[in-house]
């Protein structure tokens, strides 16, 4: 059964033009390099805890790898937000999904928007996952913002890029900049528990640069 989709535009700021220009190198290199099978491979591992019909942010969506993971993996029907500023990645990420077969009956929007401005009501959703958006903003104000919007007791799955020769590359590639861990850890405990940590193996194609923090909003 293929999921029910919309797609919501607000009006994204002037840095959109940068995202937009590298919406095709994004599609390109994370589509082949096994990162969204290591996501799909975490989210079958680490269950969610999660209700039906969960509210759910893809907070800076991309292309859509992160979004498709949560999709094929998730084991109840779930309301997915999949965001993004640049809009040329929301139409990738929104044939992508379209292709797709998931298990469950999930409802996906689009929505073009900013991570520090999002444009939802405070304590919208139940989860939020977001993966090499918060590198392209202040991570303070970004984990502030998506504290805002998410309920009390939901979980944030924050997939930090991880400072190492790998990411130096990707960050002159992508225009972006890592956040140390102990600034990471720091940040995140200003807005949420940390509950655990996850570090990729080796050999995983995402542990070259990533691993994953799930932390929750106290009620």
């Amino acid at each position: 059964m293929k999921q029910h989709a919309e797609t919501i535009t607000s009006r994204p700021s002037g840095a959109a033009s940068l995202y937009d220009r590298f919406a095709d190198l994004y599609d390109i290199t994370f589509k082949f390099n096994g990162y969204g099978r290591s996501l799909e491979r975490y989210f079958r591992e680490h269950p969610l805890p999660l209700s039906a019909n969960a509210q759910i942010l893809d907070a800076g969506c991309g292309t859509g790898l992160l979004t498709l993971a949560m999709l094929r993996a998730l084991p109840r029907p779930a309301r997915i937000t999949a965001l993004d500023l640049s809009a040329p990645s929301l139409n990738k990420a929104r044939r992508a999904i379209k292709d797709t077969q998931p298990r469950r009956p999930h409802q996906v929007r689009f929505v073009q928007g900013n991570l520090l401005a999002l444009p939802f009501a405070a304590e919208t959703f139940d989860f939020i996952a977001t993966s090499g958006a918060l590198e392209y903003v202040s991570l303070d104000a970004g984990l502030g913002e998506l504290a805002r919007v998410l309920r009390p007791g939901g979980y944030l799955l924050h997939l930090p890029v991880r400072p190492s020769p790998a990411s130096t590359f990707l960050e002159i590639l992508f225009r972006f900049k890592t956040h140390p861990p102990a600034e990471v850890a720091a940040a995140t405990m200003r807005h949420f528990q940390i509950i655990s940590r996850h570090r990729f193996p080796p050999l995983d194609i995402i542990g070259w640069t990533k691993i994953a923090i799930l932390a929750q909003k106290q009620s």
